[in-house]
């Protein structure tokens, strides 16, 4: 008896039918310009600080908040000065106001110093009573 090796079945294909879909149009693509050969000039490295100093550089001042009594009379001042510094040209904070007070008491002497302090009321130490 013989048998015969069995035979591969064709598969039956689908042909591909085109679509047409009605009242769509195609995106339209924008010409394409011509590429030109752009020379672009090489620029030199820069140069790298060492890791040392690039750290010092980048460290930022650390910020402390506080808080203190002052008179209103001397805290109106503060406003004044804000006022006549806005009228001036530019612009000022209240904080840099203290700051500037603070620069300025540091190129002072200890004599100036003792002498300003000594014409500043004293203030009770402590938050002041809610009158209410």
């Amino acid at each position: 008896m013989v048998t015969k090796a069995p035979t591969k079945v064709p598969r039956k294909t689908t042909a591909k039918v085109a679509v047409k879909s009605v009242g769509v149009k195609p995106a339209s693509t924008p010409p394409v310009a011509a590429k030109k050969a752009v020379t672009v000039p090489v620029k030199p490295a820069p140069q790298v600080a060492p890791a040392a100093v690039l750290k010092e550089k980048l460290k930022k001042p650390k910020l402390v908040r506080d808080s203190f009594t002052m008179p209103e009379a001397e805290y109106l001042a503060l406003a004044d000065l804000k006022k006549s510094c806005i009228k001036a040209g530019f612009e000022v904070k209240k904080s840099e106001l203290l700051r500037v007070g603070v620069a300025l008491m540091q190129k002072s002497t200890t004599a100036q110093l003792k002498q300003v302090l000594a014409t500043l009321p004293s203030l009770k130490a402590g938050r002041p009573k809610n009158t209410k």
